[in-house]
């Protein structure tokens, strides 16, 4: 994978300790780049950090909480110092996991606000505090990671289709605000995956939407890498503000 130019690449991954993050952490290490994994789970993000020396790579883990300014300049600070600076974020870290399926009348409004604080202010707040490093560097790449969930409308997850429309929305105007230095900032949006959070939420995970795509079987974690390496990588040189859609082919059929 080294042709895609992403050799020695500067790269924080969040929400990386496990699911779709780890999944992005190790396939930008098997890429050659030098990753710091970031999760609240610092625990988590240590252990998968480890996993990936293990195979000879650069990765580094790290605790943040997206919420929190402090905790993100705290990480920019650490990529400074481990990495020498950021040239890709890739903004992952999310709530889904723990959330309930319930129709939108239903949902209260401490689960609501505390989704777009993750999932929506968190992603303003990791980027603004690393987009600074990308400037010192010349430019450099934001992947920001939806939900194809946002064009099919999925009932009773209004607060998180909601989230990941904002996600959606907020990287047009990144990507216009940025493109001077320039960084690039596409979105990501995955359909229905296989990971500890889907299978913990959906009784019959393996199995379910299969037939409702082009490609009949579950999505996994890896079949989402290629785009996120793909969006940050100088094969999208010229691509930015756009949207992604990763799902088996499901949202035209």
């Amino acid at each position: 994978m080294s042709d895609l130019g992403l050799t020695d690449k500067r790269v924080v991954v969040t929400g990386a300790a496990g699911g779709l993050g780890r999944a992005f952490a190790e396939g930008f290490a098997g890429a050659g780049a030098r990753v710091i994994v970031a999760d609240i789970n610092v625990d988590g993000a240590r252990a998968t950090a480890a996993q990936i020396a293990e195979t000879g790579a650069e990765a580094h883990g790290a605790e943040v909480d997206v919420t929190r300014g402090d905790s993100c300049r705290a990480l920019a600070d650490l990529a400074r110092t481990m990495l020498g600076g950021v040239d890709i974020l890739v903004n992952n870290a999310a709530i889904y996991a723990g959330l309930e399926r319930r129709d939108f009348e239903e949902i209260d409004e401490a689960t609501w606000d505390k989704v777009m604080e993750v999932n929506v202010k968190g992603v303003w707040q990791m980027s603004r505090a690393l987009t600074p490093l990308m400037r010192e560097a010349g430019g450099g790449a934001i992947v920001n990671v939806a939900s194809a969930t946002v064009f099919s409308g999925s009932p009773q997850w209004m607060h998180y289709v909601a989230s990941k429309g904002a996600v959606i929305a907020m990287t047009r105007s990144m990507a216009r605000e940025l493109g001077d230095v320039p960084i690039r900032a596409n979105v990501l949006a995955p359909g229905f995956t296989l990971t500890e959070a889907s299978l913990e939420l959906i009784e019959g995970a393996e199995s379910y939407g299969v037939n409702r795509g082009a490609l009949k079987r579950a999505a996994q974690a890896e079949d989402m890498v290629g785009g996120a390496l793909y969006l940050a990588s100088d094969l999208a040189g010229f691509v930015t503000g756009q949207t992604l859609v990763v799902d088996g082919g499901r949202q035209f059929i």
